[in-house]
């Protein structure tokens, strides 16, 4: 309403300025045109990292919705799916679907707008927020933590590792659990599991860069680096960052578990609710809630090199660890499937956080996004990767029921 009443009051003064004289309403938009812009940066549809994507036919929407429904509710929702579904190309949504409860105890259904936890796809908005402040050069993607953290004690982990989980670090899930290094009746912090490390001679699992070994470690330390770095909290860091400038509103970090009960619960699949216990206070690596449409927001920024440089994103979506043979590889927060016999790259996250089982798939050699968060403990949804080979030329990966 702010952005309409500006213009009518601005116009309206023009108006009655004008009343004894010759009245040319265009010279009057020309004039309202030209102080807006002295202020305001405008980009199409006001959006600061606008990409212009070639249109979609309306056959082509028509047809792959078409394909597209039939997939979902053969293989995902066969009748009791909870949570949320989306496919989008060019940043168009072809087809989308809401179901289920965020509060079954409260009947609180969820919708377009209800923000899911969305466990390991969280990833991918850490390692942005982190490649975002690469991008404005006040980090560098190969630059010692201990540079960054001073109590960091390994002296040969870079950024980059622990964006590409070849740092080495262990599971703090694991070295928590060993008598005397943590009493699990206490929540865990981001700070916790730093303090650990560098007080409990905690070893490293392997020599930095030598392998690949996925760890949520490695994206709680990256948390701490954003808020060392910012001086903010992550969750104000992220806002900043990302969730501002793309519009993200129904997106935030769950940083303190006082806040639990107000937020979209995880349930079993006979619609009992999980439990919350002492892994629960982490963030960065998980505790990101977000929706399928504002994932879609930041999927589309990822084509925008004023977002992230286009050097970024190369460094971003491609491989780094070869020493095993095989097609699975992992980039800076995105996993990848690499055809060996020809094909394109598929690029996608994953995500499983007690009953949050989530799937982000972005194609962008089609850019297609492929989006589907549950809460109901339904490994359904890593489906998404059966629809890929339907919408272009990608490796077809079959998920067992």
């Amino acid at each position: 309403m702010k952005n309409i009443l500006f213009p009518l009051l601005f116009i309206g003064s023009l108006v009655t300025s004008s009343c004894d004289k010759n009245f040319d309403i265009a010279q009057v938009i020309k004039k309202r045109s030209e102080l807006f812009t002295k202020n305001t940066k405008i980009t199409p549809n006001n959006e600061p990292y606008y990409v212009k994507f070639n249109p979609i036919t309306p056959k082509y929407k028509l047809e792959t919705r078409e394909i597209v429904e039939n997939f979902y509710h053969n293989r995902i929702n066969r009748g009791n799916f909870w949570g949320q579904f989306l496919v989008a190309k060019n940043g168009e949504i072809i087809y989308e679907d809401y179901q289920g409860y965020a509060n079954y105890q409260k009947k609180e259904k969820i919708n377009d707008s209800t923000p899911m936890h969305v466990a390991s796809v969280g990833k991918v908005l850490t390692g942005v927020t982190i490649l975002r402040l690469v991008h404005q050069g006040k980090i560098s993607l190969d630059q010692k933590i201990s540079s960054i953290l001073p109590n960091f004690p390994y002296d040969e982990i870079t950024v980059r590792l622990l964006l590409n989980h070849r740092s080495g670090l262990p599971y703090y899930g694991n070295f928590t659990s060993r008598p005397g290094i943590w009493n699990t009746k206490v929540t865990l912090t981001n700070t916790d599991v730093l303090n650990l490390l560098s007080t409990k001679s905690i070893k490293l699992e392997f020599r930095p860069n030598s392998r690949f070994t996925y760890c949520n470690t490695n994206y709680v330390i990256l948390a701490l680096i954003a808020e060392k770095v910012t001086g903010k909290s992550f969750q104000q860091a992220i806002k900043e960052l990302i969730l501002q400038p793309l519009k993200m509103q129904n997106t935030f970090v769950l940083d303190d578990l006082k806040n639990k009960e107000n937020v979209t619960q995880s349930y079993h699949a006979n619609n009992q609710r999980m439990h919350w216990d002492y892994l629960d206070g982490t963030y960065g690596d998980k505790n990101i809630y977000t929706t399928a449409r504002d994932m879609l927001k930041l999927d589309k920024a990822l084509y925008s090199d004023a977002f992230l440089s286009k050097n970024l994103k190369q460094q971003m979506y491609k491989g780094y660890s070869y020493e095993k043979s095989g097609a699975n590889n992992y980039g800076l927060a995105i996993r990848m499937v690499e055809p060996k016999n020809g094909g394109n790259l598929y690029t996608f996250h994953n995500g499983w956080w007690r009953g949050n089982r989530t799937s982000y798939v972005t194609l962008r050699k089609d850019t297609i996004t492929i989006i589907c968060f549950n809460n109901h403990n339904s490994q359904l949804a890593y489906k998404t990767k059966e629809l890929a080979p339907r919408l272009g030329n990608y490796p077809f990966i079959q998920i067992n029921d």
